[in-house]
């Protein structure tokens, strides 16, 4: 019996107007059921998306920064993964050689860039947060750093994509409905990511990962979906996500985290 669903939040939860009613009312019956939801995403735990989790389970854990933070329901800091020194100053080098935009994350929810783009703009509108604009290098001195992102044009990424893999970080890639043609490619610790948090967060709650779903829409969610124990991705995910899928629901705009929900507490249907 599935006890514990990873939920990914822009794709998935979040359509391109927002998250549609009919998802929130399909989170409440899940409730009702003494299933568990843990949000399990990209974003930085703060504003929206922070109150996106205590929505979806106020007493539970839920997953940010790509898996380097797990959070509370009720917004504290359980357990974080820090990126390594070495690693992090490179990209921040990388990101000046290249002109590209480059968000770095703290632990507790610190938002930080050192230059303006557009693609920083509106990434900035999507999660309703302003960045801090820093000096990256100095920011690891002062703050628990736990993740960067680089946010380019697809047209970008092609050239960037490679130098990125290099540096010696876990990369995982992952677009948004609501910001077409914008990469985020976000950096985590090696050997973190959603995958390894939510091991920790089902282990938290007493369950192996047999026991949880996740529903999810980017290739970040590739290892989460097979080593659940019911994998769903969203009709708008890549095809290399949905065949590594057990099952595949309409995307978000179209109610597809109600179906995927649905098929969690009636797998038969």
């Amino acid at each position: 019996m599935i006890r514990l669903v990873f939920v990914d939040a822009d794709g998935t939860l979040v359509g391109s107007r927002g998250v549609p009613d009919c998802a929130w009312r399909a989170v409440e019956e899940a409730r009702r059921r003494g299933i568990h939801l843990a949000l399990t995403t990209g974003r930085l735990g703060r504003g929206p998306t922070l109150e996106y989790a205590r929505r979806l389970d106020p007493e539970g854990y839920h997953i940010f920064q790509s898996g380097a933070v797990v959070f509370s329901g009720k917004g504290e800091v359980v357990r974080a993964w820090p990126l390594p020194q070495t690693p992090y100053h490179h990209a921040v080098d990388l990101a000046r050689a290249e002109a590209a935009a480059l968000e770095a994350y703290a632990a507790g929810g610190g938002f930080y860039v050192e230059r303006s783009a557009r693609a920083l703009e509106l990434h900035a509108e999507l999660i309703g947060l302003e960045p801090e604009l820093r000096d990256l290098h100095a920011v690891f001195f002062q703050a628990t750093v736990v993740r960067v992102q680089f946010v380019v044009w697809e047209a970008e990424w092609r050239r960037l994509g490679t130098a990125v893999a290099g540096l010696g970080l876990d990369l995982h890639e992952a677009t948004s409905p609501a910001t077409p043609g914008i990469v985020y490619a976000s950096l985590t610790a090696p050997g973190v990511g959603k995958l390894a948090a939510a091991r920790f967060v089902a282990e938290r709650m007493g369950l192996a990962l047999e026991e949880t779903a996740a529903v999810g829409d980017g290739r970040n969610d590739l290892e989460l979906l097979r080593a659940v124990g019911l994998g769903i991705a969203m009709g708008n995910a890549p095809e290399e996500v949905r065949q590594a899928a057990a099952r595949v629901v309409p995307p978000a705009d179209a109610c597809g985290l109600a179906e995927a929900l649905r098929a969690v507490w009636n797998p038969r249907r």
